[in-house]
């Protein structure tokens, strides 16, 4: 999900906590897809709910500092 998604998902009234499900597991997937050739089975992280909700939450408090 791109930064602009996440802000007009958030003006629609989705909270933090399943806006950063839906990063976890669009991540995620491209992650799997990444790990599915040989040569980069180990490339790559996944995150947790608390690392997509820190970047979640770090995209909608610069949104609103900029606004004011």
């Amino acid at each position: 999900m791109r930064k602009k998604e996440i802000i007009e998902k958030w003006k629609q009234g989705l909270s933090k906590e399943v806006l950063a499900k839906m990063y976890r597991r669009e991540y995620n997937q491209g992650i799997k897809i990444i790990r599915s050739s040989l040569e980069n089975r180990y490339k790559g992280k996944f995150i947790t709910n608390y690392e997509a909700l820190e970047y979640v939450e770090k995209i909608i408090y610069k949104y609103i500092k900029d606004e004011k």
